[in-house]
Parts: C-alpha cells; structure tokens; sequence
C-alpha cells in the first residue's frame, strides 16, 4: 500500500466530493461493524472531539459525526 497515490485536487469542488465520499465509506465500514461496535466508534470520537482546544475544528469534527451518525440511522 506504500506504493498507492492518495494525492488530492486542489480543486475545492474535488475535495468537497472526496470528504464525501469518505463519510459515505466511514458510514458503510461502521455498518458492518455491528451495532455495538459502530457505537463504541462513534462515543470515542465524540469523547476526542470533547478533548479539542480548538473550536473550529471541534466543531467542523461534531457537524462531521452528526452526519455520519444520521446516515447510520438511515
């Protein structure tokens, strides 16, 4: 895997895409998880997103797992 190219657009349409996909892909891997493993991944994070200094980025990580969290429902 040390040889795959993960590079980015700069493009930010591109990247607005690519950070959705990735919640689509997040979203999918906690599904097949299972319910009580989805759910332990998803108290950590909010315990971590807790802990950030920065509130910006806290804020931009909670409207990322309340999507995240609202897809899994679905």
């Amino acid at each position: 895997m040390s040889d795959t190219d993960f590079s980015t657009s700069k493009e930010s349409q591109t990247l607005a895409e690519e950070m959705a996909c990735m919640k689509a892909l997040v979203t999918f891997m906690l599904k097949g998880m299972g319910q009580a493993d989805a759910g332990k991944v998803i108290i950590n994070m909010e315990k971590y997103i807790a802990q950030l200094t920065d509130r910006q980025q806290a804020d931009v990580f909670s409207s990322t797992i309340n999507q995240i969290k609202q897809a899994y429902r679905q």
